[in-house]
């Protein structure tokens, strides 16, 4: 599957920092933080890791759904819509959000 380069390239100018690399998964894009899975962008949907105990939080956000891709949900993580990050600052709010907590987890 193909990923957006648009919206890959938007996710690139949030997480312009230190630390940052991309690695090519679930035929999509991932943005990786001290090897940690931070977000990333599969097709037209942005994904969004916000752990365990941000996932119901991030679930009732508007357009926002479960990682399912495999025919089962990946608790922690989210995906949402293009109509969720179509504005510059809610999808940068995503992606803040997904930085945040990988920024709490131990570098792999």
């Amino acid at each position: 599957m193909a990923y957006s380069e648009e919206l890959a390239e938007r996710v690139r100018d949030v997480l312009m920092r230190d630390g940052i690399s991309e690695r090519k998964m679930f035929g999509g894009l991932a943005f990786m933080l001290n090897g940690n899975m931070c977000c990333g962008v599969l097709g037209e949907e942005l994904m969004v890791r916000v752990g365990t105990d941000g996932y119901d939080l991030a679930l009732a956000r508007p357009h926002a759904r479960e990682m399912d891709f495999t025919g089962r949900p990946m608790r922690g993580m989210v995906m949402v819509s293009p109509e969720g990050t179509a504005e510059d600052e809610e999808m940068a709010d995503w992606v803040e959000t997904a930085f945040e907590f990988v920024t709490s987890l131990p570098p792999k």
